[in-house]
């Protein structure tokens, strides 16, 4: 019985934990990296076509992303997953591939007008999405879930986003059982729309979060509406823009759910009536993913709405833009406006074209409220750019740059330590992940120190024995190389696609001769076509 770190160890994104019980291959989540890198990701320890199950905290794609990919490599077993996760992966994960083949073609075409004319595939394709989706099993909040002989598990809200959890794993090998919890992303308390985190009581190994295991959001819960008020009335009476890069599933939801009441209640004196446009067809769609799931995943403040017959995340003023041409149409309306659009890091997406069309009129504001990942054009604006480059234009930065304070889906340093304390006896080792490097640290030496609690961080290859309870290996750090992003080579797909012949081979074993020699001669035949 093994548990090995593959991704966000010492990162923040690219989440990704393997576990071995018995013959069982498990995953649990297998995200996409986003920003820049420090440390490189060992591969996973089996090919894909051997990973039997995996099990998905939430829909972010730096938790879900590479599903679609580890599908294209041969994956077929189940992705366990909370009812709400399944919704949004249903709409993320095309999302995502919609973006790696448009990304593609663009570095195709680009390819055309060089000397460099080699082609990129994408990472995957929507038919790698749309088969990773139909691999997905729905499963309730607090009801525990028999995956397969030896293996148990049971989803808690963990308050991060609609449908997130963590996730309680009992693993029974050889007549000894232990029980893990990976705690996923734990949510900040008093956000608007989902419910607070819910605490877990028991666990031997405890893999947890720490994005912000070194700072505080405040002892005061933050004045959202006021902020958000003064905010637009100063940008509006200058006659400007807010745009707002959001993460279109979350994130926007929340923004919505406070422009609403601001609306209600007519806050903005001279500008009762401005618009809001939602640019994001993903956002679109999760917000009808919120309202489908909302007497699951709503808390008290937004369900006593609902009774009332009020739509928590829709008002009179919003305009929601799908198409192409909807969204270009906006910047060029001159009336002062709220622009809600992704990504929420502006790697990607139509938020990038209203930065190019607003970063450089001094009367807009661009407001941040979520995290900006080292590396990403969102931290380099936040952290005081004076120019920025986008399309391949550069573009001077004289907008009013802005941060929503307090705004944050992550618990702070002493969220994550109450989430840890509902435990009701400290478990055997905490394994701190999902931090940047500094932050991974402290917040480790933190919990030894000052909470007595045997906390360790690895980086990525390591490898703990859960029966033993003792490290088959301790990985050292090592350093990110330099390479290409977002694409694969059609040779890596093959060989993937090899792996995959034999982990089928291998699932055959015992089968009837009969069916054996047939299969054998059908890959005979097709190594004698290509050989030839």
């Amino acid at each position: 019985m093994e548990l090995m770190f593959i991704g966000a160890d010492h990162e923040v994104t690219g989440s990704c934990h393997y576990l071995r019980v018995g013959e069982k291959n498990i995953l649990v989540d297998y995200g996409m990296e986003q920003g820049n890198q420090a440390f490189e990701n060992c591969e996973l320890p089996v090919e894909p076509a051997r990973i039997d199950y995996v099990f998905l905290t939430h829909a972010h794609v730096d938790h879900s992303g590479l599903l679609p990919l580890l599908y294209a490599r041969g994956f077929r077993g189940q992705i366990y997953a909370t009812a709400a996760t399944c919704d949004l992966c249903s709409i993320m994960l095309r999302d995502c591939a919609h973006i790696q083949m448009q990304e593609a073609e663009w570095k195709n075409r680009k390819a055309k007008r060089s000397a460099n004319n080699a082609l990129v595939e994408p990472l995957y394709t929507m038919e790698d999405a749309d088969g990773t989706i139909r691999r997905l099993v729905p499963c309730d909040y607090d009801r525990e879930v028999t995956v397969c002989d030896g293996v148990t598990i049971r989803f808690t809200d963990i308050g991060h986003l609609l449908g997130s959890s963590s996730i309680e794993v009992w693993a029974e090998e050889n007549g000894v059982t232990k029980k893990l919890v990976f705690s996923g992303d734990i949510g900040n308390y008093d956000q608007p729309l989902i419910k607070d985190p819910k605490l877990t009581a028991e666990a031997d190994y405890v893999v947890m979060e720490s994005t912000y295991g070194d700072r505080l959001h405040g002892k005061e819960k933050p004045d959202y509406i006021g902020e958000l008020t003064k905010i637009l009335k100063a940008t509006f009476d200058r006659g400007g823009n807010v745009v707002i890069p959001s993460f279109a599933v979350g994130r926007t939801q929340e923004m919505l759910y406070f422009l609403r009441q601001i609306k209600e209640e007519r806050l903005v004196e001279g500008h009762e009536d401005f618009p809001v446009y939602v640019d994001s067809p993903l956002a679109v769609e999760a917000t009808g993913i919120f309202q489908k799931n909302e007497f699951d995943c709503f808390d008290e403040e937004a369900m006593e709405l609902v009774k009332q017959g009020v739509n928590p995340i829709a008002f009179p003023g919003l305009r929601l833009a799908v198409t192409s041409e909807e969204s270009k149409a906006i910047n060029f309306e001159n009336t002062p406006k709220v622009i809600i659009s992704a990504s929420g890091m502006c790697e990607a997406g139509r938020i990038r074209h209203h930065l190019k069309h607003n970063l450089w009129r001094p009367e807009c504001t661009i407001l941040f409220v979520g995290y900006q990942a080292v590396g990403t054009l969102g931290r380099a604006i936040v952290e005081g750019a004076k120019e920025v480059k986008l399309f391949g234009e550069p573009i001077e930065i004289r907008a009013q740059i802005l941060k929503l304070a307090g705004m944050s889906g992550h618990a702070d340093k002493n969220g994550l330590i109450d989430w840890l304390n509902g435990f009701t006896q400290k478990p055997k080792k905490v394994f701190v992940v999902h931090g940047e490097d500094s932050v991974c640290k402290l917040f480790t030496e933190s919990l030894k120190i000052e909470h007595g609690i045997n906390a360790y961080a690895p980086y990525s290859g390591t490898r703990f024995d859960l029966i033993s309870g003792s490290f088959i290996y301790e990985a050292e750090p090592v350093a990110v190389k330099k390479k290409a992003h977002g694409v694969s080579d059609v040779f890596a797909r093959l060989l993937a696609s090899g792996q995959r012949l034999i982990a089928v081979i291998h699932k055959n074993e015992g089968g009837a001769n009969k069916d054996l020699a047939k299969f054998a001669d059908q890959i005979n035949s097709l190594c004698d076509k290509w050989e030839a």
